[in-house]
């Protein structure tokens, strides 16, 4: 059996916890920033479970977690 690739996009934008979770950061926190509220950026900053349904394809393109 071949080694697998892990697909460095991904690696970059997801984070495995030593349990194995997957976390994600949100979307569009650098466009438009200025006009957003303190509030909403301040959620920007924390890191959200992904999704189970994309967990399986995640595992798939992650084979050995993130470096």
């Amino acid at each position: 059996m071949p080694k697998l690739k892990t697909h460095r996009g991904a690696a970059k934008r997801f984070h495995i916890t030593g349990r194995g979770k997957l976390l994600r950061l949100k979307g569009a926190r650098s466009h438009l920033r200025r006009r957003k509220t303190a509030k909403v950026k301040r959620l920007f900053d924390n890191k959200l479970p992904v999704s189970a349904t994309v967990v399986k394809r995640m595992r798939l393109i992650l084979p050995y977690g993130v470096e």
